[in-house]
């Protein structure tokens, strides 16, 4: 070969390494463009598992809520069908109290009530206190009439309990029904 042919040749390679240093410096601009959108990717990523577990632990706390909630009201409907029963001892002890003849039974219809009660309330039952004079208030008492007030301090307050409330745990599962001064 001749040393022009040499020289075009060395031309063509230096030329060809020329183009491939061109072609690896561009592969290597683009990777270093990548690099800080894969930082971003991953930045964005760890975020969004954050949240994602944030969220899953919100909701386990929630579930926890309402379950707790659920066994706590879990026999709302029991005890609510058993109230005209409690109220049906109660009428019985106060009329068998004016008995005198009847002292025995009356003895052991109280001891069948303390006990069914005692059952009851160990179970989240509990009576809500309403008395002659309280303010009535709409959240806790339901009024069933109302009645010219007997003097001017019970008007708006309750003046007879009708119907005794009750609460399982704190929610109220029967409200107390009353007659309120007017």
């Amino acid at each position: 070969m001749s040393k022009k042919e040499d020289l075009k040749e060395e031309e063509i390679n230096t030329a060809e390494e020329i183009q491939q240093i061109d072609e690896n410096q561009e592969v290597v601009e683009e990777v270093e463009a990548e690099a800080p959108t894969a930082e971003a990717l991953l930045l964005a990523e760890k975020d969004k598992f954050l949240r994602l577990f944030a969220e899953f632990e919100n909701y386990k706390k929630r579930t926890t809520r309402e379950r707790i909630e659920l066994f706590k009201t879990a026999g709302q409907e029991v005890m609510t069908s058993l109230l005209p029963v409690v109220d049906d001892f109660e009428r019985a002890l106060s009329h068998i109290e004016e008995d005198k003849e009847a002292e025995k039974v009356s003895k052991g219809i109280l001891l069948v009530y303390q006990k069914f009660y005692n059952t009851l309330a160990q179970k989240g039952l509990s009576k809500i206190a309403t008395n002659a004079g309280d303010v009535f208030d709409a959240e806790i008492h339901e009024a069933i009439t109302q009645i010219p007030a007997p003097s001017d301090d019970l008007k708006g307050k309750v003046i007879d309990c009708v119907e005794k409330g009750y609460k399982l745990g704190e929610k109220i599962i029967r409200y107390p029904k009353v007659v309120i001064g007017q």
